[in-house]
């Protein structure tokens, strides 16, 4: 009786439910009832007459449940009993908001306007798909009332670094509708490729759509990489997102990240000369003209871009727009000078607030990276913060309106983990957790000021991301983390909670085939590399970077399930041993699909690349492919564009014979702008620099080295081996290439430590 009553105690209190509801984002107000309803195939969806934005989104649950599902639910007009239906609710005092009752009796949507039918159909999309079984499923009783926090809530893809297809595009609108996000912020010009047709200037797309790769034609780099949207692609795109009640607001970059545009009209550029449509990523430095004629160019493109895009927005870019062509430019200067402006930021400013004039002009306005605050800017702009928080608390004070969109908290380019079978991206790394717990109002605001913040984008830069493969993996599931940050109510985000709702999460996407990450509930598996060596065995340490799910594992080489050990505390294995993990949820559900750790000797005496750390004075760091335009998962490898020196700590270097190194060839395809002069540069004693091993310190004594190979004539891929002298003890190695600055970049795939006898096999 005292277990009953303590029961009953907790599941009114909130903190126990019957049956758990797997919601994301969690609705703003939820209760559970007794009871349930089944929805299966005889179950029918009645909406209003003549209604067609609730037949729409009526149909939309009906064809998204079928898919994932298998039930087959009809849509009709009139009144029916023990069924679903959508209704039109009195005007609510919060837009996009709606009612969801689930009763014995039947399932009621209720909405004022066609954003809140939407969203209510997709809620209850959720509910009818808890698992991953099949046919009628018995919803639980309860009554939801539900609205988003922010106005705002966005993904920006970057499809100038990499071209993705109509058919990518939109299945990322329809996982965004399915989490409740209503911006796809498109970014469709830069250095590397301008995405977009402009009739009025076929050469945008006919010359500054395309590139011509580092090294065309040779390990699989395309000879030719682009591609570009037609206006009728275009219109399509746009009408899939706003029949799923998505806002598509395009970028076209300016003044700077200019150079495809250059490339194709040179005229409208600073120098009037010609450049390459750019390979490099980075900070380039063309940027457009400030003259009459280039101003009568963007406000043409201008046009037929707003022709394409409904959108109330459109975002100019603004940001990393070095000056030094501006500063050189005798014509420029005198520009400054007429226009009694301060400096080259100030023409910045101005150049924006001339293009803000003309968008408002047209009924539309203008929204930038917080780079437009540096030269000041219209007072009806809106800013987007990427440059941290800084930007959107300065502009919040200033009376404009912001969107979050900080680097590197809502990066999808940032790495989510240090795995060692992590993809592509940038450090640091920004976990699924560090998403969920990024607060889009910096506290320092006062409510006048907070009222500003339209809410926050998470943004998919697509350099290191090459395929829709790639795009998916970084952006599920920290875009569930995302929406829940957008929609839900602070005061219901639970971190915990919210990893309990994934599950059934993870179930939806693989039956759509979406290529999320498990980098959250990957096991991770440790020992202790020189303790192992000295002991003959290995004391084995197993976790996962959200501290969530059970860990089974195995030692004999299997592949682990439901049913294998279960990982209670650190235990003991003689080696050699393979060890296997995977990670589970409650519902035997798998988490985190099976990762391996080989311990032996040859295992313990080496080193991933990945594994090295960055050597004091740069902590710049990036994860990234063989070539720059390589679709393929790995293999990945650590590079540091600045500094080449990476440590291998704590190195066994008792009878260690050699240094056995695996290293690839890379290309340096970086514009690093004003930051080139901190680029470290060594002196080598052959002609394309050495492999170089310093022992306890960067600049400690060398105790091996190896001469790189000539490019022109080597695989990108090849290994190397250094002669050590006799040492003693663990030391730290300090492991550097001296090639030239101004050729190839060179990364470790693996570093092994060779014993004298030869034998890496031996335990």
């Amino acid at each position: 009786m005292r277990f009953a009553a303590l029961l009953l105690c907790l599941t009114l209190c909130g903190l126990v439910q019957a049956t758990p509801v797997s919601l994301i984002p969690l609705p703003a107000q939820l209760q559970q009832t007794k009871g349930s309803f089944e929805v299966d195939n005889g179950t029918s969806i009645v909406v209003p007459a003549n209604d067609q934005a609730a037949h729409a989104s009526a149909q939309y649950l009906a064809d998204l449940v079928a898919h994932i599902r298998g039930i087959h639910l009809e849509v009709k007009e009139g009144e029916a009993s023990h069924t679903i239906v959508f209704q039109r609710s009195p005007p609510a005092s919060h837009a996009e908001g709606y009612t969801l009752d689930v009763t014995p009796q039947g399932i009621r949507i209720e909405a004022h306007d066609d954003a809140g039918l939407f969203y209510g159909a997709v809620t209850l999309y959720q509910l009818l798909t808890p698992n991953a079984q099949q046919g009628g499923v018995q919803v639980p009783a309860l009554h939801i009332s539900d609205w988003p926090r922010f106005a705002w809530r966005g993904v920006m893809l970057d499809s100038a670094r990499h071209f993705q297809s109509v058919d990518d595009v939109k299945a990322l609108l329809e996982q965004m509708a399915q989490h409740k996000l209503n911006v796809l912020h498109w970014h469709l010009t830069d250095d590397q490729g301008w995405r977009i047709e402009i009739k009025r200037y076929p050469e945008l797309t006919r010359t500054g759509a395309w590139r011509t790769p580092p090294d065309a034609g040779h390990d699989g780099e395309p000879q030719r990489y682009g591609g570009f949207y037609t206006q009728d692609q275009i219109r399509d795109v746009v009408a899939y997102a706003a029949a799923r009640h998505i806002t598509v607001v395009p970028e076209i970059d300016m003044p700077g990240h200019a150079q495809a545009a250059v490339a194709s009209y040179p005229k409208f550029g600073v120098t009037g000369k010609r450049p390459q449509v750019s390979v490099d990523w980075g900070v380039n430095p063309y940027l457009y003209n400030v003259d009459d004629a280039t101003f009568q160019f963007i406000d043409n493109v201008l046009d037929e871009v707003m022709a394409l895009f409904p959108s109330h927005y459109i975002h100019v870019g603004g940001d990393e727009a070095i000056k030094d062509q501006w500063k050189a430019s005798a014509a420029i200067q005198a520009k400054i000078h007429a226009l009694h402006l301060k400096d080259e930021d100030a023409l910045q400013g101005w150049f924006i607030g001339r293009i803000g004039n003309y968008l408002s002009a047209h009924g539309r306005r203008l929204i930038g990276w917080d780079e437009i605050l540096d030269g000041g800017v219209p007072p009806d702009a809106t800013v987007m913060s990427w440059r941290g928080t800084d930007g959107a608390i300065k502009a919040a004070k200033l009376g404009h309106d912001v969107v979050m969109s900080p680097a590197p908290d809502l990066y999808l380019d940032s790495l989510q983990s240090n795995l060692p079978d992590e993809i592509a991206g940038r450090d640091p790394v920004r976990s699924l957790e560090d998403v969920y717990r990024f607060n889009p109002v910096p506290a320092v605001l006062n409510a006048a000021q907070a009222a500003h913040v339209l809410g926050a984008q998470a943004n998919a830069w697509t350099e290191h991301m090459p395929s829709m493969q790639h795009v998916e993996h970084a952006a599920f599931p920290r875009l569930d983390a995302l929406s829940e940050i957008v929609w839900s109510p602070a005061s219901t985000r639970h971190w915990k909670d919210f990893l309990a709702r994934l599950p059934a999460q993870f179930q939806r996407y693989a039956a759509q085939q979406i290529d999320y990450a498990d980098s959250a509930f990957t096991p991770v598996i440790q020992v202790d590399a020189n303790a192992t060596l000295k002991s003959g065995k290995a004391r084995v340490t197993l976790s996962d970077q959200a501290a969530y799910g059970d860990i089974r594992y195995t030692t004999d080489g299997s592949v682990p399930n439901i049913h294998s050990t279960l990982y209670v505390q650190p235990f003991t294995a003689a080696w050699p041993v393979t060890i296997k993990a995977a990670t589970y949820a409650d519902d035997g559900s798998v988490l985190a699909a099976a990762r391996t750790r080989v311990i032996d000797r040859d295992h313990l005496l080496s080193r991933a690349g990945i594994e090295l750390a960055n050597c004091a004075g740069s902590d710049f760091r990036l994860h990234v492919q063989p070539m720059p335009d390589a679709t393929s998962m790995s293999p990945v490898y650590a590079i540091n564009v600045f500094d080449t020196c990476q440590q291998y700590p704590t190195a066994p270097l008792d009878g260690i014979a050699s240094i056995h190194v695996e290293a690839a060839r890379l290309e340096r395809n970086y514009a690093l702008a004003h930051d080139i002069k901190l680029v470290v540069s060594r002196p080598h004693s052959t002609p394309y620099g050495e492999f170089v091993v310093h022992l306890d310190r960067c600049d400690g004594s060398v105790i091996a080295t190896a001469p790189l190979p000539n490019p022109s004539t080597s695989p990108r891929r090849f290994a190397l081996d250094a002669t050590v002298p006799v040492q003693h003890g663990e030391h730290t190695l300090c492991l550097i290439f001296t090639a030239p600055t101004d050729g190839p970049l060179y990364a470790f795939d693996r570093v092994s430590l060779v014993p004298s006898d030869g034998d890496k096999s031996k335990p």
